[in-house]
């Protein structure tokens, strides 16, 4: 396993998605501990492509509970359908924000946020068991091409639940 993340920012956006599903299948081959791999691949997603704040958040009972994360701190409870998290859960769709300032309710836990992307991650069942919230100091940061990308991730993140 490699220890370095970084991943080129000069390459084309679904290269760097290619490479970042690549380290993290790698980050995740052969360890059985789902806090370790969910700590890792939160590492590989900062600092591989230098996202200002990524974390999980899990489901609990009618809360989101903060899980492993890089960046500053964050809010560690979050009520469904609040904020962009809570409606991602609620809503069981990734949602893209262009602008938080814009966003309904969203939730301030760093005033340095300007645009974020969350994903429901999903259990067996078919459940949304976490969401995936990832923040960026740029507006207008995530596209559908970072969709796609962080979509194969949180496939990989099903699958070791």
């Amino acid at each position: 396993m490699s220890e370095s993340t970084f991943i080129n920012p000069s390459l084309p956006t679904a290269e760097k998605y290619l490479l970042l599903e690549e380290q993290v299948k790698a980050l995740v081959y052969g360890e059985e501990d789902l806090i370790a791999n969910l700590s890792n691949i939160m590492a590989a997603l900062k600092y591989g492509l230098n996202y200002f704040w990524v974390g999980i958040y899990k489901v609990t009972g009618d809360q989101l509970v903060l899980g492993p994360f890089q960046g500053p701190v964050a809010c560690t409870r979050i009520a469904k359908g609040r904020g962009v998290c809570g409606a991602c859960w609620e809503e069981k769709q990734t949602i893209i924000v262009s602008n938080v300032d814009e966003f309904p309710g969203h939730i301030a836990c760093s005033s340095a946020t300007k645009s974020e992307i969350v994903l429901p991650i999903k259990n067996k069942k078919g459940e949304v068991a976490f969401v995936l919230d990832i923040d960026s100091t740029k507006l207008n940061d995530f596209d559908t091409e970072d969709q796609k990308g962080l979509e194969k991730v949180v496939t990989i993140i099903e699958s070791i639940l």
